[in-house]
């Protein structure tokens, strides 16, 4: 779908093509074809954002990866331009495409009491990218978190399933105080949350607008 000047695909799950004078992944996860991606983003480690076998079919000598550090140990073996493992709150720029890391985290989703599933300071990532003049804020696997008052954007891919993420109502605040020209939702349809969490967060969300991608 054309969102503002870029064409953006919600593949399944947390992964996005995002495509204009370059061509972006976020966490490539049970693709069916295979493309050369100029830039990969690695949110962090878990099994649904890091898959070695779709990383393969993105990445090609050209590739940039950028990546939280947790994922150093999985895309070891992989034969890339570059490999970039950056802390939240970075900045680096990729050509012309400038990248920003942000936190990710949880901060009332717990595994069991006191052990978060994406626990804060583990270095997991959101990243707000500037492409073609255009700012995306992919947010990773998160809660809404304080960090997101600061975070500014047209685009933002938020996740709404809730379980390991943010929930619909969650998420619709966290549109509320990001306020980007659009807000898309992310993570279900595969692990956890279904169509009806994307629907839902759509008509929760007032002050901008929301597309299903």
């Amino acid at each position: 779908m054309k969102l503002l000047n870029l064409e953006i695909t919600r593949v399944g799950h947390d992964t996005f093509r995002i495509a204009g004078s370059k061509i972006i992944y976020t966490d490539p996860f049970k693709l069916s074809r295979r493309e050369d991606a100029d830039i990969v983003l690695l949110s962090h480690e878990h099994f649904d954002h890091l898959s070695v076998e779709d990383l393969e079919k993105v990445c090609t000598p050209g590739t940039t990866i950028v990546a939280s550090p947790l994922c150093a140990d999985g895309v070891k073996n992989l034969r890339v331009k570059e490999k970039l493992f950056m802390d939240p709150n970075a900045k680096v720029k990729v050509g012309k495409v400038e990248i920003e890391t942000v936190p990710a985290y949880n901060v009332n989703k717990f595994r069991e009491p006191g052990k978060a599933f994406h626990p804060q300071g583990e270095k997991r990532l959101g990243f707000v990218v500037r492409l073609d003049g255009t700012s995306i804020y992919y947010a990773g696997d998160t809660d809404l978190i304080p960090e997101m008052k600061n975070i500014r954007c047209d685009i933002a891919l938020l996740p709404v399933s809730g379980t390991y993420v943010m929930t619909p109502e969650e998420a619709a605040e966290a549109a509320e105080t990001i306020r980007p020209k659009i807000a898309v939702p992310m993570h279900y349809g595969a692990i956890v949350g279904s169509a009806a969490d994307a629907e839902k967060f759509k008509a929760l969300v007032k002050n901008c607008l929301v597309e299903i991608v």
